[in-house]
């Protein structure tokens, strides 16, 4: 007997409680701060539903869920040229810490 499951664990906004309210940490788009919810789905059918334990951020962009209390630093808008002794990510041009192996906010290696 062969049995074959299609399913599982997805999240999904289920209220906007602040638009753009920070950046993403994944695309630094804008990412909205929301209330979610898990959804048990089996065959593509939403099945069961219970609610997130606190709000998160939302990104738009890519769809990307992650704490609010992760924090991004500003974004700098001096080029790289004008700071040569910062490490940056070759990916995103972003400032990381020089202990750092990947990069937090795009996951490239350094």
């Amino acid at each position: 007997m062969f049995f074959f499951f299609v399913g599982g664990v997805d999240q999904q906004v289920r209220q906007v409680l602040k638009s753009g309210a920070s950046r993403c940490i994944r695309c630094g788009s804008l990412a909205d701060l929301v209330e979610y919810e898990k959804v048990l789905k089996l065959f593509f059918v939403p099945v069961w539903r219970w609610s997130g334990k606190e709000p998160a951020m939302y990104c738009n962009n890519c769809s990307l869920f992650f704490p609010r209390d992760y924090s991004l630093p500003p974004v700098d808008d001096k080029p790289s040229s004008l700071l040569p002794n910062v490490p940056r990510c070759y990916s995103c041009d972003r400032v990381v810490q020089p202990e750092f192996r990947f990069c937090p906010f795009c996951g490239a290696s350094l």
